[in-house]
């Protein structure tokens, strides 16, 4: 895109919250996960070891050793892949696309999923219909202040705010 508007529009996506929670959830797990392989993958080798010691008939270069270094490969590497949690991401997908539509039922459209998450944080929300957009005006025509509600041209003094 080119022109004024077409820069207003290339906007760099950042990392909603969730995400960044989530990337260092899986970190953490990936790390542990990782961890735990390589002790099992030694305590696997320190096992056999001790058997080939043990074992009179049995040699360091015997084919059946070189299987049981296999096995415990393969062990360490199926615990590094059930470790991290790779159906994490969909299950996050699906319940903020669950939170869209349950906003959609209370007619708030939600064009992008990661909106309905700040969404969520939201205490108050400000809305205008008409006026703004159209007119560039923005005026206050009511007002929550201190429990009371407030109305009219000039609804709260700006020394009033201040108190």
């Amino acid at each position: 895109m080119s022109g004024a508007s077409g820069k207003a529009l290339d906007l760099e996506e950042e990392d909603t919250p969730l995400q960044k929670k989530l990337d260092t959830i899986v970190n953490t797990i990936g790390v542990a996960g990782m961890s735990v392989a390589i002790a099992t993958f030694l305590a696997l080798m320190i096992r056999l070891i001790i058997t080939i010691c043990k074992d009179d008939q049995r040699h360091f270069l015997d084919m059946s050793n070189l299987t049981d270094l296999m096995d415990a490969f393969i062990i360490g590497v199926t615990v590094v892949v059930v470790a991290i949690p790779e159906g994490l991401p969909l299950a996050v997908t699906i319940s903020l696309a669950y939170s869209v539509s349950k906003m959609a039922a209370e007619n708030n459209l939600v064009k992008q999923l990661d909106a309905s998450e700040t969404m969520g944080g939201a205490n108050e929300i400000c809305t205008d219909k008409t006026g703004t957009l159209t007119q560039n005006r923005m005026e206050v025509k009511e007002v929550y202040y201190r429990s009371e509600v407030k109305r009219g041209h000039g609804a709260v003094a700006n020394d009033e705010l201040l108190a």
